[in-house]
């Protein structure tokens, strides 16, 4: 394998992270200019489903939704998009989008936890070490005073690991053999398109629906990156996953994380406490050590 070949991975991770670190700005941008959390949540729903479904007519590959999947398909998309994706919009009005990208990197911690208590995964010291790092850094973030731009807003930082649960509990109902017939675009296009069937009526119910406006202001444009980030970085992670396996695949959260911060202070001047600081080192540390190894994997 030649040197080109080599780092062509490497950039494909460093690619992949950079952008999707920077959906926690767009997230931000949506929010200050007049999205609401379902509406968001909804039409980053539908950009998402149109460029899957583009790319599997493209591949071949039309989707249909089955009878039996329907019901995966509502968890799914409760789990990935609505319960999340909300919270998540919620909060970003009250937090900066670099502490969204840290609370984020929470979801592979949680992952482990659920999976261990399900005796999916082994118990492990070195792993276990990581947890408590994660835990160590969400209280760095919210009990200093002095750690956050706002001390009110600790429970929207609360709220926001709440959106790194759902995505936790999705990664361990994935595991389920009753969708292991399912390929990862499918997954996508119909966690995707039963979130439009959920999310549209309650945005209509509970007055958040907005329609996009000619010519596009920046809430359209913002909306166009998060769907087009979520569907396009996904699909780079599951052809990663598959190509060079999942261990090196799951490197992309540090530099989601890092991204996401950098992003933030870059596009809003965004500037951190040194807890924040702590906090961003002290859960990068826990990423590394609740990560599965090598031969973990093998």
């Amino acid at each position: 394998m030649n040197s080109t070949a080599r780092l062509l991975p490497w950039l494909g991770l460093l690619v992949m992270g950079v952008f999707w670190g920077l959906s926690f700005s767009f997230t931000r941008m949506a929010v200050e200019n007049g999205g609401t959390p379902l509406g968001i949540a909804f039409w980053q729903s539908i950009i998402s489903s149109v460029i899957l479904l583009s790319f599997s007519s493209l591949r071949g590959r039309h989707f249909t939704l089955r009878r039996h999947h329907i019901g995966p398909f509502i968890i799914i998309a409760l789990l990935g998009v609505g319960v999340p994706g909300v919270a998540f919009f919620i909060a970003a009005s009250r937090v900066p989008s670099g502490i969204l990208a840290i609370t984020v990197t929470l979801v592979p911690i949680l992952t482990y936890c659920m999976a261990l208590s399900l005796r999916i995964e082994a118990f492990s010291v070195i792993r276990i070490g990581g947890v408590f790092c994660g835990a160590m850094a969400i209280l760095l973030l919210v009990l200093p005073s002095n750690s956050l731009p706002d001390a009110a807003a600790t429970p929207w930082v609360l709220l926001a690991c709440l959106s790194s649960l759902c995505y936790a509990a999705e990664n361990i109902y994935l595991t389920r053999k009753t969708i292991s017939d399912i390929g990862p675009i499918r997954i996508a296009c119909g966690m995707n398109v039963m979130a439009i069937v959920l999310l549209g009526p309650l945005a209509i119910a509970f007055d958040q629906m907005f329609l996009p406006t000619l010519p596009f202001t920046i809430l359209e444009w913002s909306l166009i990156g998060l769907g087009g980030i979520s569907a396009i970085a996904y699909t780079l992670y599951v052809l990663t996953v598959k190509r060079y396996g999942p261990v090196f695949a799951s490197q992309v959260g540090y530099l989601v994380t890092i991204s996401g911060v950098f992003w933030g202070m870059a596009i809003f001047g965004e500037v951190h406490s040194t807890w924040v600081w702590a906090s961003l080192a002290l859960m990068m540390i826990g990423l590394a050590l609740v990560s599965p190894r090598q031969q973990e994997n093998a």
